[in-house]
């Protein structure tokens, strides 16, 4: 590809979202660390610097090498890149007088200037800095400013630098979207060629010259991510593609049936293992969440190694992990501030002895969905809520066993299906009931009870970062409340959690 942007990252926590703003542009684009610029930038047409949370004018600010892009390439500089280029060429930057952080809008911007296209004056921007740009730097010519914001973008005389104090990338900026085309399609000449087709034909072409005869061993989980990534090694390998689909005994209400059936009229070479009771054994006894995730990551391993032994000469093993999977298990000095280590991105034990192959490693959710739909695959499945790795086992608080799984899976039956029914599954990002270590007395009929109390979790989002509870009608909670109670033995109390992220994460454990 000769078309690439690149994204130099200084740890801003929406230094993802200007990724997909980029590639909602159909313009492919990749994040790299500021320290970590890479040595040949011929296939890349345009930079993006980030924001930060840092201060230029601390003493451990990131400092990017820029000699190879300066004045070479068409680079916008955001927010700390800006405050970057003005602190280090001449300009002035200082502790903000004011707050600068939220909405303001552009009071000011100069005409006939190709960055402000279509973009009229009083247009909404994001601010987030405590410092602000004083002077600008050597050659540099203002383009807009706010009412407290003097300096709030500019350009260098004689090159393609251009430099903002707003995130075009986040959704208050109105016309965020509208800037960044204006550099890359009008400034920078990028072409728009990213779409789902060609990902696919570039992709299934790749897959098969990497690949050629050697067989593929893939763990399916039922979900959006390992399905897309089977189809598309289906289409590039065919029967070379073996798919495992384990059932640890912590999925959904007959998961494990209806995924294995949804799977034969796809064409995929799946086996179905019920492990169920391995894991239950593995399970015994555990309550800390993080001592269950490792029993039944472990668990999956040994089990998945055992089957992958039956297929006589494996090379590779595929992966459904996704781009921000492997961005957040990328230190950067601090980038996006908390990096993780990825249960997706190189947690392969040595025994295995596989090659890894991640078809999907360079796309985000949405645009792992647009190309399943590319690929025909139903709309329900890639409709699909997210579901955690470890399964019901993080929504039982407490030690596992078969009677608490058989009452969440029979809730959350109750809780998804009504979802379906009243036509609101599609407008909730993610939902599921949780079984709460907690007793509560009740009156059925004429006799005092003593039983569970499960709480339902429904939330909206676009990518798990944040997430609002979602609002859903009294009369579907009141009646689903009902339904649960009178179905389900050992549930006497239903409470619906209306708790944000932050400061609530979606899962409870």
């Amino acid at each position: 590809m000769q078309n690439n942007v690149l994204i130099l990252d200084f740890g801003s926590q929406y230094t993802q979202l200007i990724a997909r703003r980029v590639r909602e542009l159909n313009i492919y684009c990749e994040i790299h660390p500021f320290h970590k610029v890479p040595q040949d930038l011929s296939g890349f047409k345009a930079v993006v610097l980030s924001g930060s949370p840092f201060s230029v004018r601390a003493e451990d600010a990131p400092h990017p090498d820029l000699s190879q892009i300066r004045g070479k390439l068409p680079m916008l500089a955001v927010c700390y890149g800006a405050q970057y280029l003005a602190h280090f060429h001449g300009g002035k930057v200082e502790p903000s007088e004011t707050r600068e952080y939220g909405r303001a809008n552009l009071s000011v911007i100069k005409d006939a200037e190709p960055l402000f296209d279509n973009i009229k004056e009083n247009s909404q921007v994001w601010m987030s800095h405590s410092d602000t740009i004083k002077e600008l730097p050597e050659n540099a010519v203002r383009l807009a400013s706010t009412t407290d914001v003097l300096n709030a973008a500019y350009r260098i005389e004689g090159e393609e630098t251009f430099a903002i104090q707003f995130h075009p990338e986040v959704y208050h900026s109105t016309d965020g979207k509208q800037l960044l085309e204006n550099f890359l399609v009008h400034i920078a000449g990028v072409e728009q060629s990213w779409t789902p087709g060609a990902f696919v034909d570039l992709t299934v072409a790749e897959l098969k010259e990497k690949i050629g005869e050697d067989k593929v061993v893939l763990g399916l989980s039922g979900g959006v991510d390992s399905t897309v990534a089977a189809m598309l090694l289906h289409k590039a390998i065919g029967k070379n593609l073996y798919c495992i689909f384990v059932n640890n005994g912590l999925l959904r209400k007959n998961e494990f049936e209806d995924v294995l059936h949804q799977y034969k009229d796809m064409g995929l070479n799946v086996k179905g293992v019920d492990s169920s009771a391995r894991f239950l054994d593995a399970l015994a006894g555990v309550s800390d969440p993080e001592l269950k995730r490792k029993a039944i990551g472990n668990t999956f391993i040994e089990v998945f190694d055992d089957e992958a032994h039956e297929i006589k000469d494996v090379t590779y093993l595929a992966q459904g992990t996704i781009y921000p999977d492997v961005i957040e298990s990328i230190s950067v000095n601090g980038p996006s501030v908390t990096i993780k280590s990825h249960h997706n991105v190189g947690g392969l034990p040595d025994f295995m002895k596989l090659k890894v192959v991640e078809p999907l490693r360079m796309l985000f959710k949405d645009e792992v969905r647009r190309v399943g739909a590319e690929l025909g695959i139903d709309k329900t499945l890639l409709g699909r809520h997210p579901f955690p790795g470890p399964g019901l086992a993080i929504r039982i608080l407490g030690d596992i066993t078969a009677e608490k799984v058989r009452i969440l899976q029979e809730v959350d039956h109750v809780f998804i299906q009504g979802l379906r029914d009243w036509g609101l599954y599609d407008h909730v990002w993610q939902a599921g009931a949780i079984l709460l270590p907690v007793q509560s007395v009740g009156v059925m009929g004429d006799e005092r009870t003593y039983e569970q109390v499960v709480a339902l979790r429904a939330v909206e989002s676009t990518d798990g970062m944040t997430a609002d509870w979602v609002n859903l009608p009294y009369k579907f909670l009141q009646k689903t409340s009902n339904t649960i109670i009178n179905r389900v033995k050992g549930v006497n109390r239903v409470v619906y959690d209306i708790s944000s992220k932050p400061p609530a994460t979606i899962e409870w454990e």
